[in-house]
């Protein structure tokens, strides 16, 4: 079993424009992006990020 793939067993469909769907329009860029938006991989980082920036300024001398 080959597992790896060469550039050339693809060489006949590279070129090929990028199939557009028959049934509806293409969703606009920024709603594709709004998908994801809500996706938070760190939780709880924005309060740590938070707490560290109030500690930091609270060390500046003035």
């Amino acid at each position: 079993m080959q597992i790896t793939s060469k550039k050339e067993d693809y060489a006949e469909i590279v070129d090929m424009p990028r199939p557009e769907p028959q049934n509806h329009r293409r969703m606009p860029m920024i709603k594709r992006a709004a998908q994801f938006a809500p996706f938070a991989a760190l939780t709880g980082f924005k309060e740590v990020l938070a707490q560290v920036e109030r500690e930091h300024e609270a060390s500046i001398e003035y």
